[in-house]
């Protein structure tokens, strides 16, 4: 058998588990590294290991050229162990960072955007070839509802006119593909975005659709989202920087492009085509 020679790490999420899926569907030799149980398709091989502990990523590293790396911590603390342990073994990396690294001030407090920002100068200093993509929100966040749409048919939250163009993550994963296999976007970071700005209420709108029954939005108050979100148990610094960075989003959305129709050959699909591929989690 081949041995596999790219790594994927969050491999069981969804980005990560899209581009599992999208290497393994090409014939392409692809490992992922898991914390536990995990089921793939035959020839994808499961590794344990933990990114919280570098020492355990010595066999999942074996043989591996490339590295598609999801860091899954709100800081970067261990990063640095992390990204020499990957050095030691591997020649690239493809990190998959935040669309807000580029054009949101690094303020005290913006966790995600900060930590994002650190592992993109571990890597970009450690002599690995890199790639670090900068996608814009992730459709994929929108199943944090699917509780509530389950369960009453409402989705309570902030901000129903805040418009955002979610990218699907076989979208993420296809740019990563590319960033993983060949050398056109070495050394860039190129920021990636969903087709089009789609406001919260038109994504439940979308998603009702896709379910065949009715699912209405329900605007709450700023200080309501904050305490359902630390009641759901989200970290209180993940809280403080989320709610902040969707007020400023009202008033500044994030860009769209056409990078992934330009990296891809294919233009991005649409939220409702992602409302459709998940309709199966919201009911």
């Amino acid at each position: 058998m081949t041995q596999p020679r790219i790594l994927v790490t969050g491999a069981t999420g969804n980005v990560g588990g899209a581009v599992v899926a999208q290497l393994h569907a090409a014939g392409i030799p692809v490992r992922a590294l898991v914390r536990g149980e995990a089921h793939f398709p035959e020839g994808v091989r499961a590794v344990r290991g933990d990114l919280g502990d570098p020492a355990s990523l010595e066999e999942a590293l074996e043989g591996v050229d490339s590295v598609f790396l999801v860091w899954p911590f709100l800081s970067a603390e261990g990063a640095s162990d992390v990204i020499d342990a990957i050095g030691k073994r591997a020649r690239r990396v493809v990190y998959l960072s935040s669309e807000g690294v580029g054009s949101k001030s690094e303020e005290p407090g913006e966790a995600i955007t900060m930590f994002h920002t650190e592992l993109e100068r571990l890597i970009e200093a450690s002599g690995l070839e890199w790639t670090a993509l900068r996608p814009t929100g992730f459709a994929s966040n929108t199943l944090g509802w699917a509780d509530e749409v389950r369960a009453t048919g409402v989705v309570r939250a902030p901000f129903a006119g805040l418009a955002r163009p979610l990218i699907h993550e076989a979208d993420m994963a296809a740019v990563a593909v590319e960033a993983l296999t060949t050398d056109a976007l070495l050394g860039t970071r190129p920021v990636i975005t969903g087709l089009e700005l789609v406001t919260q209420k038109r994504q439940v709108a979308l998603i009702s659709a896709a379910i065949g029954r009715p699912v209405r939005f329900e605007e709450v108050s700023l200080d309501e989202a904050v305490e359902q979100m630390k009641a759901a148990g989200y970290p209180a610094e993940l809280v403080e920087a989320v709610v902040p960075a969707q007020a400023e989003m009202l008033a500044n959305p994030e860009p769209v492009n056409d990078e992934v129709e330009r990296i891809t050959g294919t233009p991005p699909r649409s939220f409702r085509q992602w409302a459709v591929d998940h309709a199966a989690d919201f009911r």
